[in-house]
C-alpha cells in the first residue's frame, strides 16, 4: 500500500453521459503522489500480523516481492501455521511473476486463487483504511518522509488485534455477500 503526505487520489465525481468517459474534454492528467509517499506491506491472520515493512527506493517488483515479503515475511508465517496455511495478495502486477510464483511453490505457499480487483474481498483494504486515519489523527500528523514512516510503523504497532482478527473473521459474509450479488459491489 502507499501512503502519502497528501492525498493521492484527488478524485471528482462527475455524472455524464454513457461512453463519454474517454472524450479528450473529459480527461486530465494528474501527479498521483504530488508529495512525499511510501510504500509499505504488511500481512494479517486471526491472532497474529507481520511487522510494518517499508518498500524503501521505489516500487516493489517480483524479485523484490520475493527478497523482501515472501522469503522474510511469508514464509516465517507458513512455517508457524504449517500446512493449511494459504497466502492471499492483494493480485498486484508484481505478485503475478512467473518469479513469485516459483518461489511460493518452491517454499509450499498455497496462494488463494481469487477475482482481480477485488478490493472489496480483500480483509488488508480496511486494515490500510484504519491505518491511514490513524496516521491523519495524529496531533502532529507527519511532515516529511522520516516522520510519515515513523508514524506508519508507531500507529501499525497500536492497532488492535481484535480489528485485525474481526476483518478477517468477515471474510465468509464478504464472499457470500458478493456471490449473492453475482460478484457486484458490495454495499457497506
Amino acid at each position: 500500500m502507499r501512503f502519502s503526505l497528501s492525498s493521492d487520489c484527488r478524485r471528482q465525481l462527475i455524472w455524464r453521459e454513457s461512453g463519454t468517459a474517454y472524450r479528450p474534454e473529459n480527461i486530465q492528467v494528474k501527479d498521483r503522489y504530488p508529495t512525499c509517499s511510501i510504500m509499505v506491506w504488511t500481512g494479517i491472520m486471526i491472532n497474529s500480523r507481520t511487522r510494518l515493512h517499508v518498500v524503501a527506493n521505489g516500487t516493489i517488483t517480483g524479485q523484490r516481492c520475493i527478497e523482501e515479503v515472501l522469503l522474510a515475511h511469508v514464509r516465517l508465517f507458513r512455517g508457524a501455521v504449517g500446512d493449511k496455511f494459504v497466502f492471499m495478495d492483494d493480485n498486484a502486477t508484481c505478485h503475478r511473476t512467473l518469479a513469485v510464483q516459483d518461489c511460493l511453490d518452491s517454499e509450499g505457499i498455497q496462494r488463494l486463487v481469487w477475482q482481480a480487483r477485488s478490493p472489496d474481498l480483500n480483509p488488508i483494504e480496511n486494515v490500510w483504511d484504519a491505518l491511514g486515519r490513524q496516521v491523519a489523527g495524529r496531533n502532529y500528523p507527519p511532515t516529511n518522509l522520516n516522520t510519515l514512516i515513523h508514524a506508519l510503523t508507531e500507529e501499525w504497532d497500536k492497532l488492535p488485534e481484535q480489528l485485525l482478527d474481526n476483518v478477517v473473521q468477515s471474510m465468509l459474509r464478504r464472499v457470500e455477500c458478493c456471490i449473492t450479488l453475482h460478484g457486484g459491489h458490495i454495499p457497506y
